[in-house]
């Protein structure tokens, strides 16, 4: 096949959250450059919060992704709290860190099983992989169930909870009722176990990301719900420091925009919190990590599914010892009065850091609002990828160097990865 000078162009990626297309250049044999085209027209949600209640974003962002809506709520909740001067409770934090365990477990469990696992099988979708692996795709349903159950014990409902508030929570369940939750989980958990085991027989590709790598930590344990900004290359940071570290930039093939960290192409998600995280796992989870060949860094995007089994085991081990120390608090929640100020705050979306910045008048009315999720921070990262994989593979068929591409986009992110065909594909020589 001549690839000297020929476009690569997916006009269309099916089943994503959102819009999107992929063009590839390739100019004397050599990949000039990668776009991925996200389409889809602006949201406005960062428009339309101006004037809202301080009171009012948990709801609001919650809107922007089902898949992960607990995350848009902790990051709103930890600005709003912090630009209103209040700090959460030991219990109530905990609280809210269970949730968000629940939104790793349901938004890991579906990716996985659903949409990540049939490529590595030789299967178009999970419905052609359930007729050959009943079994493999029950277990992953009921991972998932595991962690809706537990969005609705906590938030009122799996999907864009209800129960979440500035300053915790509506209401909170006793000790009584976490328990049939707690044996769901611990039998989640050796599903888990089994899908760390599962996964780590897998073939993937040989490939090595060189991107600087950007997480939250926290002291002690692996950051999910907060923690302070954290790089490979050695920054450290507060989300109250994000905006002079990076900065987001638009790119003329995309309606989303471009973030770049102190100039440069970054990475956030899971091999970004594993590798500069590992050493805070759970015992479980580091043992799992070591038994299915991981070691303290992880560089390789395809095994990106890998890490997200471990952190599935994380996940349901958190869960049940928060819900094993578990006293319930006289009051759900703690008043976060009206003030003027701006609070910044972030997240691990289960497909990478989450930030939100707000500023607020005297009366608590929303006068800006800023939104920066993983997606964008990720495409500049995603883009440089498919131009190294598509350059190693120019010699593929057009069928094969498709499929390849589709591989390595859902390398990345449960929202634009859920295509499970690209549609209308052309190569166009020139």
């Amino acid at each position: 096949m001549s690839h000297r000078s020929r476009q690569l162009r997916v006009s269309s990626l099916a089943r994503v959250e959102g819009e999107g297309a992929l063009r590839v250049i390739v100019e004397d044999g050599r990949v000039e450059r990668a776009e991925l085209n996200i389409y889809e027209p602006p949201r406005f949600f960062e428009a339309f919060l101006r004037g809202r209640a301080h009171t009012e974003p948990p709801d609001i962002t919650a809107r922007i992704c089902g898949i992960c809506p607990v995350a848009y709520q902790t990051s709103a909740c930890n600005a709003i709290e912090q630009a209103c001067g209040v700090t959460l409770p030991p219990v109530l934090a905990d609280v809210r860190r269970l949730l968000y365990c629940g939104e790793w477990i349901s938004s890991h469990a579906l990716h996985i099983y659903l949409l990540h696992a049939p490529d590595f099988l030789g299967h178009p979708d999970a419905v052609s992989l359930a007729t050959r692996h009943r079994d493999v795709v029950e277990r992953g349903l009921a991972l998932k169930k595991a962690g809706n159950t537990l969005l609705e014990t906590i938030g009122g409902r799996a999907i864009h909870p209800v129960n979440v508030r500035v300053g915790g929570f509506y209401s909170l369940p006793t000790r009584a009722e976490l328990r049939p939750l707690a044996e769901t989980l611990r039998r989640a958990l050796d599903d888990a176990l089994g899908t760390v085991r599962w996964t780590a027989g897998f073939e993937f590709p040989d490939l090595e990301l060189e991107h600087d790598f950007l997480a939250g930590r926290e002291p002690g344990r692996y950051a999910i719900a907060d923690g302070v900004l954290h790089s490979t290359s050695g920054a450290a940071f507060a989300p109250a420091e994000f905006s002079r570290h990076v900065v987001e930039n638009q790119v003329p093939h995309s309606t989303a925009l471009q973030a770049a960290l102190d100039g440069h192409r970054y990475l956030t998600g899971p091999l970004a919190r594993y590798t500069l995280n590992s050493a805070e796992l759970s015992e479980t989870a580091r043992q799992a990590a070591t038994e299915a060949g991981l070691g303290p860094v992880c560089r390789n995007p395809f095994r990106s599914l890998l890490v997200r089994g471990v952190e599935l085991v994380y996940a349901i081990d958190e869960a049940l010892r928060i819900i094993d120390a578990y006293e319930r608090p006289p009051r759900p929640a703690v008043d976060v009065p009206a003030q003027a100020g701006i609070g910044h705050g972030i997240s691990e979306a289960p497909r990478g850091t989450l930030y939100h910045r707000y500023e607020l008048d005297a009366d608590g009315l929303i006068r800006s609002a800023t939104i920066i999720p993983p997606t964008s921070q990720n495409q500049a990262a995603i883009e440089d990828d498919l131009r190294r994989v598509v350059g190693a593979n120019l010699d593929l068929p057009d069928p094969e160097l498709t499929a390849l591409c589709e591989r390595t986009i859902r390398n990345y992110d449960p929202c634009i990865s859920c295509s499970a065909h690209f549609l209308d594909l052309r190569l166009e020589g020139r």
